[in-house]
């Protein structure tokens, strides 16, 4: 069977034609709708705008057309849904009604506009062409924020750390690493040492003084009633006189009392009580 292209260009289908238009000419519709500046024909074109969308909306449901033919319908009716908006403005610059307000929203929710694609939609079978489904899929939602009540409940001793011991586990391993510790560097200190007597030539060993030992003839009879576990432990003397307990309260008493004086007391007050501690011979 013969396509409807092929049957529209027969002589019967164009004669037929011309009987219809009864010898008028088809009026053509502007390239640009500033071109026109009859409120009359802009409806008129706005209204065949329309109708175009309409058919090639209904077109492009069909999935079967392949996927280039879909992609140019597609194309073809956001240029016309383009060209419709322009048309509506010019109406409205002509004195008619005002068509982006006033008029039907149902072109607009036949096709599925992407985010962020400036207008551009997607109609019918051109919504599940590869590419284009990926655009329309919607991440999933972002687990909701814990407060932070929710956040302090898992907060407890573990958290910083204070139980850690409680296993048994690191003490061992410290304890082992402290070792390891403590015996290099007991081997870094002999080996410095003997690098430095080496370095001294004849000079004999020097050995470390230890400046707070006690001497013998220093020492008196309480060191002969020491535990075995206090030998081992040095001696220390003091050569400058520690106050004892009683004259640090008495410095602190006479402190505080000169703190008050010069805090509370006048400058005549002040003079009467030192006259009074020279006369008393204080």
């Amino acid at each position: 069977m013969a396509r409807n292209a092929e049957k529209a260009m027969t002589a019967l289908a164009r004669f037929r034609q011309a009987q219809l238009e009864d010898g008028k000419v088809k009026e053509r519709r502007p390239f640009l709708a500033s071109e026109c500046n009859d409120l009359h024909k802009a409806e008129k074109w706005r209204r065949q705008i329309i109708s175009e969308i309409s058919k090639k909306v209904a077109q492009i449901q069909n999935a079967g057309l392949g996927e280039f033919r879909i992609r140019d319908l597609n194309d073809e009716i956001n240029k016309l849904l383009r060209e419709k908006g322009h048309w509506e403005v010019r109406i409205k610059e002509l004195g008619g009604p005002d068509y982006g307000r006033i008029g039907p929203k149902m072109l607009d929710h036949e096709g599925k506009e992407v985010p962020g694609n400036r207008g551009y939609k997607y109609f019918g079978a051109a919504k599940d062409l590869p590419g284009v489904r990926e655009l329309f899929e919607k991440e999933p939602p972002a687990p909701p924020r814990k407060t932070r009540a929710e956040l302090m409940k898992d907060i407890d001793a573990d958290y910083y750390g204070y139980r850690d011991e409680d296993d048994g586990v690191l003490l061992p391993l410290e304890q082992e690493l402290e070792k390891q510790v403590i015996l290099e560097a007991v081997e870094k200190w002999k080996v410095d040492k003997e690098a430095r007597l080496e370095s001294g030539g004849d000079k004999e060993e020097e050995e470390e003084v230890n400046i707070y030992a006690v001497k013998d003839d220093e020492s008196d009879d309480e060191g002969e009633e020491q535990t075995e576990g206090e030998e081992n432990q040095q001696k220390f003397i003091a050569h400058v006189p520690v106050p004892s307990q009683k004259e640090i309260e008495e410095a602190l008493v006479r402190r505080k009392k000169m703190e008050l004086l010069q805090k509370y007391a006048s400058e005549t007050l002040m003079a009467q009580s030192e006259d009074a501690k020279r006369l008393m011979g204080l």
